[in-house]
């Protein structure tokens, strides 16, 4: 398995994993209002414009040629994606995934911590990896996350 920068071309296969993902393990814990506005942040046409201006990157795990994960980042510091494929679960691709994020932070001596707004499933994750809250649940627009935060 190789973690690779991903590309233009490669928005679409990202969206379509973060899609079946989020349907699987992440819209049974929101209301239809959240399901619908997530389904509008990952539209290929916004994230497509985010992405050409530079205010998202996305990186991806390949299994040979086929993508099991992916991470995106607002800026350098602020993850606003971070999903794998269910049967490539627990083999330490988010670990990869995050660890590259950290790299570049660290690298780029960009930011002192990496944030994220977690959903509920995800919470365990990111505090495997390290993270901690950083304010109790919320809810806007439908979508529950936990505010938490990575110290670099």
């Amino acid at each position: 398995m190789e973690i690779i920068q991903l590309q233009k071309d490669d928005l679409k296969n990202a969206l379509d994993l973060v899609w079946e993902v989020f349907e699987e393990f992440e819209a049974p814990d929101y209301s239809i209002e959240g399901i619908d506005e997530f389904r509008k942040f990952i539209s290929y046409d916004s994230i497509a414009d985010h992405f050409s201006k530079g205010n998202l990157i996305f990186w991806g795990c390949r299994d040979n040629a086929e993508l099991t994960g992916i991470i995106a980042t607002r800026g350098n510091n602020h993850i606003c994606m971070l999903f794998v494929k269910k049967e490539y679960h627990r083999r330490g691709i988010a670990r990869r995934l995050f660890q590259t994020v950290e790299e570049r932070c660290k690298d780029q001596n960009s930011a002192s911590n990496i944030t994220v707004n977690s959903s509920p499933y995800a919470i365990e994750v990111y505090h495997r990896l390290g993270f901690i809250d950083t304010d109790k649940e919320q809810t806007v627009n439908g979508i529950r996350f936990t505010p938490m935060s990575y110290t670099l």
